[in-house]
């Protein structure tokens, strides 16, 4: 199966996208499944994994009725409030649903780096790894050291790093980026999406401007622990969603077929246990 594993939907009249605001116009709209459909269409992608843009479990319900009533939407990565002291109820309680997949935490939005690390989240990180949910490590390379030492407290969890971790593309810098996801990739087991790369970025940025840091995903993580995601709607404010999924393909060109199908579908159904369901 081609699936897009990283993907938003959203409407402005639910007011709770505290980061979406007009002085980002092009994405500063609605953007419902009607408006995808005809793309996955397009290029023969036959699920997506839908992800939270909004730090509410009212965004977190509004996803899954939409995961309900549209069947390419293979699974939910929602938020729950990691520091409410009922937050492992709550995260049973959404882990009922069968669409829900994962839970991300706005990580790179909080000011504190060490968030990830305080005690007082133990009981929903233990939560998690009991009702079989993804952590979506939303984060920084300023949070990759921490990551690193939140997987060695819970090295069961099942995690997949969104977007690379944003290295600087646009500065051109990537040595402790480099550094810290080879770590990550040597001691731990987690996935990471081949997404959100191109918004991080210079405006006027080229495949070769992507490619080192691809090429050093690739020998990281290894064609069996990338996972491919379009950010859409957030990449049309650097792409299309056409030429991102063509970068792409340029990006992996020379890999084998199932290596290239693996990151474009496969790594992801593993991932989020959707092989399961």
């Amino acid at each position: 199966m081609r699936l897009d594993a990283h993907q938003h939907f959203w409407a402005l009249e639910r007011d709770d996208y505290g980061w979406l605001t007009s002085d980002l116009p092009t994405i500063y709209r609605d953007f419902q499944p009607a408006d995808l459909t005809p793309i996955l269409d397009r290029h023969a992608i036959e699920g997506t994994i839908l992800v939270q843009a909004a730090p509410t479990r009212a965004e977190t319900d509004y996803m899954l009725d939409i995961a309900a009533q549209h069947s390419f939407v293979k699974g939910v990565v929602g938020w729950v409030d990691f520091e409410n002291s009922h937050a492992p109820e709550h995260i049973a309680r959404l882990a009922e649903n069968p669409y829900l997949v994962g839970l991300r935490p706005m990580i790179q939005d909080i000011a504190d780096t060490n968030w990830m690390l305080r005690p007082d989240l133990n009981p929903a990180f233990v939560a998690m790894i009991a009702s079989d949910l993804v952590f979506d490590a939303l984060t920084l390379p300023a949070h990759l050291q921490n990551l690193s030492e939140l997987l060695s407290r819970y090295p069961t969890m099942r995690v997949v790093i969104d977007h690379g971790s944003k290295p600087d593309i646009r500065a051109g810098t990537m040595d402790s980026w480099a550094k810290d996801m080879g770590r990550l990739a040597t001691n731990t087991s987690c996935f990471c999406k081949l997404s959100g790369l191109v918004t991080e970025a210079a405006p006027n940025w080229t495949p070769e401007d992507l490619k080192p840091y691809v090429d050093h995903l690739l020998a990281t993580f290894g064609p069996s622990r990338l996972i491919w995601g379009s950010d859409w709607p957030v990449c049309t404010l650097a792409a299309t969603y056409d030429q991102w999924l063509e970068t792409t393909h340029q990006l992996l060109e020379g890999l084998p077929a199932s290596d290239i199908d693996a990151i474009l579908g496969g790594n992801a159904m593993t991932a989020y246990g959707l092989e399961r369901t």
